[in-house]
């Protein structure tokens, strides 16, 4: 099954590299664990996963260019015990978010079974910026970032 691009549109120029991403974010998500992302203010964003069973030096946390990406990864400590019935989950895994430009992350910490990521959205500043328009001849372009 194929599916429309969702930048597919010719209004969206430069938008090429977002398609990829959410395509490599799409193939990582098989629902464990279970997250919740929140806004805990106008410029403030937590992420909190249900890592049950896994100590901090379980799980790694890295920013990778503008993904965040959440890896778990526990001991088997199973040799020796009979399990009857053994519901709890202790595989491995890798949960990874795109986060756009300018969003900081601020720190993590581990409570209860629920590991907390908080973020920073910084506003952004309106920018205006008027394009003359030129007669005939090609524009000039500015050495302006």
């Amino acid at each position: 099954m194929s599916r429309s691009p969702v930048f597919g549109s010719p209004l969206f120029l430069g938008f090429d590299h977002l398609e990829q991403m959410l395509d490599r974010v799409q193939k990582t998500a098989d629902g464990y664990p279970p997250y919740n992302i929140e806004q805990t203010a106008a410029d403030r964003l937590r992420i909190t996963l249900a890592v049950a069973g896994f100590a901090m030096e379980d799980l790694q946390i890295t920013q990778e260019d503008n993904q965040l990406v959440i890896r778990g990864r526990q001991k088997d400590d199973s040799e020796g015990r009979i399990f009857l019935h053994r519901g709890i989950a202790a595989r491995q895994f890798q949960r990874a978010f795109v986060i756009a430009e300018g969003i900081e992350i601020e720190g993590a910490w581990l409570d209860n079974g629920l590991l907390h990521v908080e973020l920073r959205r910084p506003q952004p500043e309106v920018r205006v910026r008027t394009i003359q328009i030129n007669g005939k001849s090609r524009p000039v372009v500015d050495s302006e970032a």
